[in-house]
């Protein structure tokens, strides 16, 4: 688990509220301790899940979401990331994905989500990735908006192309 530094976590959340994006139906997927799905929860009034495979990791959300309060607005799946797109039953309008870096498998379970039934209209996606990888123009239907880098971490965010 390799948790998402404040400043790069502070700088990805100023720039979601710049673009006027909703905090509303979220996916918080390779999760680790969910800081960025409780960071979005804080935001607004919507509704976060969590989709984190290690059982620890699983255990330390739900107790995150006790001590600030959140757990009634969550979900904590535990399951592999690639399961999520056949389990889960509903659109997200704003997804966090944060794998594992230079992963393989990982980035097949980030371009199955990006493609799958997951995605709402007009919805965005944050990608967390090594900065020693380009991201990849293209996830799904949605095209690569923005980007930042921040020491070994990059941080990309996705907007459905406009038909």
């Amino acid at each position: 688990m390799r948790p998402t530094a404040d400043r790069v976590r502070e700088a990805l959340f100023d720039a979601l509220e710049a673009r006027g994006v909703e905090f509303e139906q979220m996916l918080d997927v390779f999760a680790g301790s969910g800081a960025l799905g409780i960071e979005a929860l804080s935001r607004g009034d919507g509704r976060c899940d969590f989709v984190e495979s290690n059982a620890k990791a699983a255990a330390t959300i739900r107790e995150n979401l006790a001590s600030t309060g959140f757990e009634a607005r969550a979900r904590v799946f535990r399951m592999p990331a690639d399961q999520a797109p056949g389990r889960l039953d509903k659109q997200y309008s704003l997804l966090f994905l944060d794998p594992p870096y230079d992963d393989e498998a990982c980035a097949r379970d980030v371009e199955r989500i990006a493609g799958s039934g997951l995605i709402a209209p007009r919805a965005t996606l944050v990608l967390e990735h090594s900065s020693r990888s380009d991201a990849p123009t293209r996830l799904g239907k949605l095209q690569l908006d923005w980007s930042r880098r921040y020491g070994d971490t990059q941080v990309s965010m996705y907007q459905e192309v406009a038909p």
